[in-house]
């Protein structure tokens, strides 16, 4: 089927189209800007403003279906009004290009609603209101990077061994894996027209989502000290000190963490054959499919903080002529420190490791192939011209080490998931040390022991 998703760069559409594909689908990704929409042999990237009416009608002409993922949240406190009148216009759009079928994701809740829930509950009437048929799946928190509720709780988790919390840290929830959300998505092209409230087998606390990711991550029990004065509006001003997350966006969430958030109607049960993940299964899927993500786009990505992930990049210029010496050392790695460039530093810090407990040791594999153990590192990926290595067991956190020789340019890029308060702070008090080390090694690949270029 021909298929169009609305939000493609987005959090959830980003994840649902690969799963989309494997299904053999087209997908059409429309977005705002073009430059952010995905690239691939069955994607289609459409540049276009929902709010435009005449051309929504137009991308949409063709498809048998098409997935709503758009919010306002980010767009100000009148955020709802331009949600409604969104929905209304893409509805319209819809009906007039012939979609056959329009699934929304929206939210679950019952009673007195907070703003966000109150929106999110419109605008599933909004596109149920010009005659195309639609699925509209409500859920709570889904357990998944990129989400900005799970990024609440992973960095809250992570950076707080003691915390201080308001009242909704009792408040009932039933959050749901990003995997039984994306197979529900899928299925929602097959089942009956309707409102489906979906959630896992588990209904929870925030918490208790604390304890379970601090569980999973093997970082402790965290302490929490219960604080019933601290309002909403001070626990958001709390959460932007503590989190990097997106402040207009997480705002509006915690508004809405004082409303319970369970399903009720069970009718999904019956619907889809997806049956959910418990909790601490589904915070252990959340990590380790980022891991996954990050191993195989670790090269792509930019310098900085990015969902418990930090990035350092460094890049040095060859002749051409040096392209194939550089392509060679890349399979020469390990076994000796001077490979890395700084062996003194390397020394320095691998002699500060073991008087913490690590046990590392140099090795070279006889055949560079995925999977080879290098020094502390295992293969993830080598050919020619690139090489990524990454160890996930490593008391900081998971690390990445990655090589790409692009033309006449080496790129290097270090990446580390940090675990704990422990890895924050390691990465954060060795940040120069880290830059200085990051760029002797890139120098050390793109010339000869006895040369030096500048990057």
């Amino acid at each position: 089927m021909r298929l169009a998703v609305v939000g493609a760069t987005g959090y959830v559409g980003s994840a649902l189209i690969p799963s989309l594909i494997a299904q053999g689908h087209e997908v059409l990704a429309l977005g705002r800007r073009s430059s952010s929409l995905p690239r691939d042999d069955n994607i289609v990237p459409v540049e276009v403003d929902v709010a435009d009416e005449a051309a929504t009608r137009a991308a949409l002409t063709g498809c048998g279906a098409a997935y709503y993922l758009v919010h306002s949240m980010a767009a100000g406190p009148d955020f709802a009004r331009a949600d409604r009148t969104l929905a209304e216009r893409f509805a319209a759009a819809a009906r007039d290009a012939g979609v056959g079928r329009i699934v929304y994701l929206g939210a679950l809740g019952h009673g007195e609603l907070s703003m966000h829930l109150e929106s999110r509950h419109e605008v599933g009437e909004a596109l149920n209101g010009t005659g195309v048929p639609v699925v509209e799946l409500r859920a709570a928190v889904v357990l998944g990077s990129g989400s900005i509720s799970f990024e609440m709780l992973r960095y809250l988790t992570e950076r707080l061994p003691v915390m201080v919390c308001p009242r909704w840290i009792a408040t009932r929830v039933q959050p749901i894996a990003e995997g039984d959300l994306l197979a529900m998505l899928v299925e929602s092209l097959g089942v009956a027209p309707g409102v489906y409230e979906i959630g896992g087998p588990e209904v929870t606390s925030y918490r208790e989502m604390i304890d379970a990711y601090a569980r999973v991550r093997g970082l402790g029990r965290r302490t929490i000290v219960d604080v019933p004065v601290l309002t909403p509006k001070l626990s958001a001003r709390w959460v932007d000190f503590v989190t990097p997350v997106d402040r207009k966006v997480s705002h509006e969430l915690i508004e809405s963490l004082t409303s319970e958030v369970i399903v009720h109607d069970r009718s999904a049960e019956s619907a889809f054959s997806v049956r959910p993940v418990g909790l601490d299964d589904a915070i252990r899927a959340a990590l380790d499919t980022q891991a996954n993500r990050v191993s195989a786009t670790v090269l792509d990505r930019a310098d900085g903080l990015d969902q418990g992930i930090f990035t350092m990049r460094a890049t040095a210029s060859i002749a051409r002529h040096e392209t194939a010496r550089v392509a060679t050392d890349l399979r020469r790695c390990g076994g000796d420190l001077r490979w890395y460039g700084a062996p003194i530093l390397w020394r320095i810090r691998l002699l500060a490791g073991r008087a913490l407990g690590e046990r590392t040791r140099l090795r070279r594999p006889c055949d560079l192939e995925r999977g080879a153990e290098v020094d502390w590192w295992i293969v993830h990926h080598v050919d020619r011209n690139t090489l990524v290595l990454e160890t996930r067991d490593w008391r900081f956190g998971e690390a990445w080490l990655a090589y790409r020789l692009h033309g006449t340019c080496v790129e290097q890029v270090g990446a580390l998931r940090a675990r704990g308060l422990t890895g924050f702070l390691y990465w954060q008090a060795l940040r120069p040390v880290h830059r200085y080390v990051f760029q002797q090694m890139v120098r050390r690949r793109a010339a000869p022991p006895a040369q030096t270029v500048e990057t």
